[in-house]
């Protein structure tokens, strides 16, 4: 008993804590009732299993925008449960993704000693690094067919309005899917993205080891992109520093960009997993769901008011907790 509490100790320090940890409790309301269902499903192409968890409204039947959550290096469809819920409670139909091979079950079967090594093998693994973004264009073929053929969602989903969120290895995901490059662009595996998703939220992304081809890497993002990290937002597993979070904003040149960097911010402000939340936590996790929502209503329901808000506004909202940096390709109306 005492060492799995060591394991969870150890683990919580990472930003590694499994999915029965102690939640922190909602803290904004929301618009709705929000329904969780957890689903497995089989993608026969790479005979890979890909289990979801979706948060969806209780009412309003209409079509609704779909957002893709993917977590961070070691965790599950139940983490950030916190985002999922709040973006189903403003009218979202959310999927959290789980990706076997850089899920919880990486350091659960290493252990006590051996679970950051087992960590750094995973994020190191090229097969994690494309299978991520693939789960990510699978999980949208998946809803296509429910949307499509008679299931519980049928006519639910509006698939011309998708975003992709992720958090550290999950803000890799979102990029790639966006259009980053992670190999030499000669390679079959230079591109990844998916040109159904319209905007992304990477969150804490990492940054290529190779600062020379920083341009090359992020030159085909081509949509919006709400970028988030801390001052102190350093690497667990993994050399990204702090002051790299914000490379992908500044290279991204082809779509409107947004960084928010939290004053005091760390790798695990994001994740909503803290045992004990401070204050200054969960008021960063309050203007997390704020401001990303604003950014989804802007760019996935053309909400001119929100992108008004999230360009002018916010800034007032977000006070000394932070700085907001904005690259328009077009002024807002």
């Amino acid at each position: 008993m005492k060492l799995a509490w060591q394991l969870t100790l150890i683990m919580a320090c990472l930003g590694f804590v499994p999915a029965n940890a102690c939640l922190a409790e909602p803290f904004a309301q929301s618009t709705g009732a929000v329904s969780s269902e957890r689903l497995s499903w089989h993608d026969s192409k790479r005979d890979r299993e890909v289990p979801v968890k979706i948060y969806s409204p209780t009412t309003n039947r209409a079509p609704r925008p779909v957002i893709i959550f993917s977590h961070g290096l070691g965790g599950t469809r139940d983490t950030y449960e916190y985002l999922g819920r709040y973006w189903a409670g403003h009218g979202y139909f959310v999927v959290h993704i789980q990706h076997l091979g850089s899920d919880d079950a990486v350091w659960r079967k290493a252990g006590l000693f051996r679970g950051k090594a087992a960590m750094r093998k995973a994020v190191a693994d090229p097969r994690n690094a494309i299978n991520r973004p693939q789960d990510v264009s699978f999980v949208i073929d998946e809803l296509e067919r429910l949307n499509r053929e008679k299931s519980p969602y049928q006519q639910q989903l509006d698939l011309n309005r998708i975003g992709v969120a992720g958090h550290s290895f999950g803000a890799f995901t979102a990029l790639a899917i966006a259009g980053q490059s992670f190999a030499p662009s000669a390679s079959p595996q230079a591109s990844l993205a998916d040109a159904r998703v319209k905007a992304v939220i990477p969150m804490s992304a990492p940054v290529p080891a190779n600062k020379r081809t920083l341009d090359e890497s992020y030159a085909n993002v081509r949509i919006p992109c709400f970028h988030m990290t801390g001052t102190k937002d350093a690497s667990p597993i993994g050399d990204t520093t702090p002051e790299e979070r914000r490379l992908p904003f500044d290279y991204c040149q082809r779509s409107d960009q947004f960084l928010l960097t939290f004053k005091d911010g760390d790798h695990m402000v994001f994740s909503g997993r803290s045992r004990r939340p401070s204050k200054q936590e969960r008021r960063f996790q309050e203007l997390i769901c704020e401001s990303s929502t604003a950014f989804w209503n802007a760019y996935l329901r053309d909400e001119g008011k929100a992108k008004v808000w999230l360009t002018n506004d916010f800034r007032t909202e977000l006070a000394t907790n932070g700085t907001l940096e904005i690259k328009l390709l077009k002024s807002p109306d």
